[in-house]
């Protein structure tokens, strides 16, 4: 069930909320009704980042051995088509 609380509750019932996170839950917290932040793990931000970490060294590495070059342009075009399966 998706966690969502007020930011309050990060400093009143803060047990509960790391009781939560350390269960591997994201917990959402709000202020005044509104998306604030997402309160995770730091196993669960870690499987998070790591990939994007190893694939920008990948693509720090493929730059330095290449020639092509390609433009933000292109870059943003290929991944959109990526996520929207085109």
């Amino acid at each position: 069930m998706i966690q969502i609380r007020p930011v309050s509750d990060l400093r009143n019932k803060f047990p509960e909320i790391e009781m939560l996170v350390n269960e591997g839950q994201p917990v959402y917290l709000t202020k005044n009704g509104y998306g604030a932040m997402v309160v995770l793990s730091l196993e669960e931000y870690a499987s998070l980042t790591d990939n994007v970490e190893r694939k920008l060294d990948e693509a720090d590495r493929m730059a330095e051995s290449g020639q092509e070059r390609l433009s933000h342009e292109d870059v943003f075009q290929h991944v959109r088509s990526v996520i929207h399966g085109k």
